[in-house]
């Protein structure tokens, strides 16, 4: 049995390695911080390595708080104040600050000035709404991220600062269910959309 055990690591070991010599050693690093790893409709995600990192505030051009750098909440700001245009008159808060449990389903957000819809809607998510997680015992911040697609049973989302070894996108099942649309992610609270 240790023989067995002992060629099954070495056997591991030199495809590891033999992996590495064909330009495969990116699987065991991983991009710098700051560095850009994706984009959407023009916007930069960067890596940010621990979701609990941060590099400082990344503030706009015109003062606007975008958030801490490389945090998923700033690519979301940065995301709808480049592409969309949109300020948050209340621009602080975690990721899960962004969903007001008060609104209601189709509702206006009034601290984001976006319209809210809750996790089992009557209303389809779309590409560009921006969707908020609760927090965890493992972050209790929640998490934010935006819809790059929607398809019939489907949205594929892009994030920033997922974690570091998680990707900067996913395909996240999408159900409606008496009438009503659901995001399959019991952390999911609802999306906001700039209408």
């Amino acid at each position: 049995m240790k023989r067995i055990l002992f060629i099954s690591f070495i056997l591991l070991l030199a495809a590891f390695a033999a992996y590495s010599l064909v330009g495969g050693n990116r699987i065991f690093k991983h991009p710098e911080i700051g560095e850009a790893i994706d984009s959407l409709n023009g916007v930069v995600v960067y890596y940010n390595g621990s979701v609990s990192h941060v590099a400082g505030r990344n503030v706009a051009a015109d003062g606007y708080n975008l958030g801490l750098k490389y945090q998923c909440v700033e690519f979301v700001k940065r995301y709808y104040y480049q592409h969309l245009k949109h300020k948050m008159p209340d621009s602080y808060g975690h990721a899960k600050d962004f969903f007001d449990a008060a609104v209601g389903d189709g509702q206006k957000n009034k601290k984001r000035n976006l319209t809210q819809y809750t996790n089992g809607s009557l209303t389809k998510p779309k590409a560009n709404d921006l969707v908020i997680e609760d927090g965890n015992a493992y972050n209790p911040y929640g998490h934010v991220f935006i819809i790059a697609k929607v398809m019939d049973s489907e949205i594929e989302i892009i994030q920033q600062n997922p974690g570091p070894g998680a990707p900067s996108r996913l395909k996240i099942k999408l159900q409606q269910q008496n009438g009503k649309w659901k995001i399959m992610d019991d952390a999911v609270l609802g999306w906001l959309r700039k209408e």
